[in-house]
């Protein structure tokens, strides 16, 4: 350093705002996770609204068991978004896992380091966009082994959606599940659903169905909800977001609905 330079003191403190950013969305994130930031920057996050995003451990082949580990960490994942700040929503980023964990069972575990905090979930998130798209019949495609779909089944039952067709892919690796190719989602989504259903849900926050979400619905003439557009959508509303975006599909075009 130049001995004749010398750092001064401003002669007062910089005026702050409240914020960075006017809105904050906390993601937990699978360490294996692919897709889930990438979908949450493009549909999420913008001059209005921050994504701030924590990882949880997590080791493959996805099954019920594997999945069901991960509710433990779920607590301190929450608590390093932001430690000490408030959010308008935090989203646990895994279909699967939160259908074997249970809603309020995640809720209580980020509630623990995050209290009050609404917390979103994939597989509620998905109920919503079906019931906001006024579904009550549905088929599923999932990426998953038939084991790990089974649960989803039941779920979606409770939700009180009469299920018509349930297809699973088989694979039991996320990261496999995100390097599934675009037109294979579409193909695939585009065959798993029936003439009777009112919508399809395709399952998997690893799986890339966002981005391509409306060009399914553009083949079988009928709405289509995937996890990620689900917990985005749900997201933006929380956070007080209503312009509509048919580029991503009918979805975020309609409000939440009541509770």
């Amino acid at each position: 350093m130049n001995a004749a330079i010398r750092p001064i003191l401003a002669p007062r403190r910089p005026e702050l705002d409240p914020r960075p950013l006017a809105r904050r969305v906390g993601l937990i994130a699978l360490a294996t996770d692919h897709t889930s930031e990438p979908d949450f920057r493009r549909m999420v996050a913008n001059e209005r609204i921050g994504v701030y995003v924590a990882r949880i451990a997590y080791a493959n082949p996805t099954t019920p068991q594997n999945l069901r580990r991960m509710q433990p960490a779920l607590s301190a994942g929450a608590g390093l978004i932001l430690p000490g700040e408030t959010l308008d929503a935090i989203c646990y980023s895994c279909t699967s896992a939160s259908v074997v964990i249970g809603d309020s069972a995640v809720e209580a575990a980020i509630q623990a380091a995050k209290p009050g905090v609404p917390v979103v979930t994939p597989a509620l998130a998905a109920a919503r966009g079906l019931t906001a798209s006024g579904a009550r019949r549905i088929s599923i495609l999932t990426p998953y082994t038939v084991e790990t779909s089974l649960p989803m089944v039941d779920y979606f039952a409770a939700k009180g959606f009469a299920i018509d067709a349930f297809t699973c892919l088989g694979l039991d690796d996320d990261r496999e599940m995100a390097r599934i190719r675009l037109q294979e989602i579409v193909e695939f989504a585009t065959a798993a659903i029936t003439d009777a259903s009112d919508a399809l849900f395709i399952s998997c926050t690893a799986m890339r169905a966002a981005v391509v979400a409306p060009e399914i619905e553009a083949r079988i003439g009928r709405p289509v909800v995937t996890s990620n557009l689900a917990t985005a959508w749900n997201c933006l509303r929380l956070c007080g977001e209503e312009t509509p975006r048919p580029d991503w599909g009918r979805l975020m075009t309609l409000p939440l609905p009541a509770a």
